[in-house]
């Protein structure tokens, strides 16, 4: 197994001393070690940015376990569960076959810890869907709360008394704090430093480390396609038909006899089947398409505006807006992948 690199740990952060914020990394079997380090490694920066006279952090990476191996089989240095500020929760790997209460059985101690540190006044963060261990700690229940966007449904399906938030990059609830997947954490980290450190600390790291201090929303990063499916025939059925015309105007009546249905037999089997309308569908389809051509060609907004369905452009910037947080412009100039190099 692999030797991993080792985060700052017990008051070896610069601005260390008295005053200093006292971080616990939440280590456990298999979690992300990116998103043990990650957050560390912002904040060591932070505190150089700060200066040696001003109040640091102390971090420490806690495991109610002697050994952890985390993603990759990278041992990690652990020290025993200890009173901390705040308590961060790495997520973990959450492929389509994995068992989540499987998973969580086997980190009862983590869960046992996280409901303690709570208790005892701790603020608590989870990273991705380190969410789901917080939920089984009961920290969920009544608050609001996010995570990544690809697991939000399966989140709110195990904690229907959490007002799952998948819009959000970070949710912060009476002491709870919620983030959005991987990178999340880094938007996380800086909002922890404006707070601890200061508004031109935070400023200057995120410029120091090309992390990005401005984002406040994951939907434009949302990928329908990869989002569970229902696998009911008939909606499915519907829905490849929309996709389909994306630029044809919406007819419920024409949809409904192409189906040999009535439009309210329509609207009400594909709601069953998929919890929202054809039209909702067809807007989200729209806009995904929306984005690829805003990010891949040089097309007016006018022009990307009709290739979707909407004559308008005023209109279309609008529901744009309502659905990725960007105006159609704004988010070109953020998502524009350059031909060169075929991302953004």
């Amino acid at each position: 197994m692999a030797e991993a690199a080792r985060p700052p740990q017990d008051g070896t952060g610069p601005g260390a001393g008295p005053g200093a914020l006292r971080v616990g990394i939440l280590a456990y079997p298999d979690c992300f070690a990116s998103e043990v380090f990650g957050v560390p490694d912002l904040l060591t920066m932070a505190g150089h940015i700060a200066g040696p006279d001003a109040p640091g952090y102390r971090v420490s990476v806690l495991s109610p376990r002697r050994r952890v191996v985390a993603s990759g089989g990278a041992a990690l240095d652990v020290r025993p569960l200890r009173e901390v500020d705040v308590l961060v929760v790495p997520g973990f790997e959450l492929l389509p076959d994995t068992d989540p209460d499987a998973r969580l059985a086997r980190l009862a101690p983590e869960i046992a810890a996280i409901r303690a540190q709570a208790s005892a006044g701790t603020a608590v963060v989870s990273l991705c869907v380190g969410a789901f261990l917080l939920a089984d700690a009961g920290l969920l229940d009544g608050r609001r709360a996010t995570t990544s966007w690809l697991h939000a449904g399966e989140l709110a399906r195990r904690c229907p008394g959490a007002d799952v938030q998948p819009e959000h990059l970070v949710l912060t609830d009476a002491g709870v704090t919620t983030t959005a997947a991987f990178s999340a954490m880094y938007d996380f980290a800086l909002d922890l430093v404006r707070r601890h450190s200061g508004a031109r600390v935070a400023r200057t790291t995120a410029r120091v480390a090309l992390v990005d201090d401005a984002r406040t929303s994951q939907t434009p990063y949302v990928d329908h396609r990869l989002l569970p499916q229902p696998g009911r025939e008939f909606s499915q059925r519907v829905m490849r038909r929309l996709d389909q015309g994306l630029a044809e105007p919406y007819d419920l009546a024409a949809l409904a006899d192409a189906f040999g249905v009535s439009t309210r037999t329509l609207l009400r089997r594909f709601a069953a089947e998929t919890g929202r309308s054809p039209l909702s569908h067809l807007q989200a389809s729209r806009i995904r398409r929306a984005r690829h051509l805003l990010e891949t060609t040089d097309r007016t907004v006018a022009a990307v505006a009709a290739a979707v369905g909407y004559r308008d452009p005023g209109t279309f910037a609008a529901l744009f807006a309502r659905h990725t947080g960007h105006r159609p412009s704004a988010y070109r100039t953020a998502f524009r992948r350059t031909a060169a190099a075929g991302r953004p």
